[in-house]
């Protein structure tokens, strides 16, 4: 019996390679999908900063 050693992979495109790309999309999109679900409350705090004059400087 004689052992051969296979060192090309041969096909690129194999299946197992195709089926684990597939499952990286699916997770990736049904993570955005998840995410765009929580509904954050918006802030309901306006923020106001009164500047005083004297740090505006007239550019001529």
């Amino acid at each position: 019996m004689q052992f051969t050693k296979n060192t090309s992979k041969g096909k690129f495109l194999s299946l197992g390679f195709v089926l684990k790309i597939l499952i990286a999309i699916f997770i990736i999109i049904f993570g955005f999908i998840l995410i765009n679900q929580i509904n954050l409350p918006a802030p309901v705090k306006q923020i106001e900063k009164i500047l005083p004059n004297e740090n505006f400087k007239t550019i001529k």
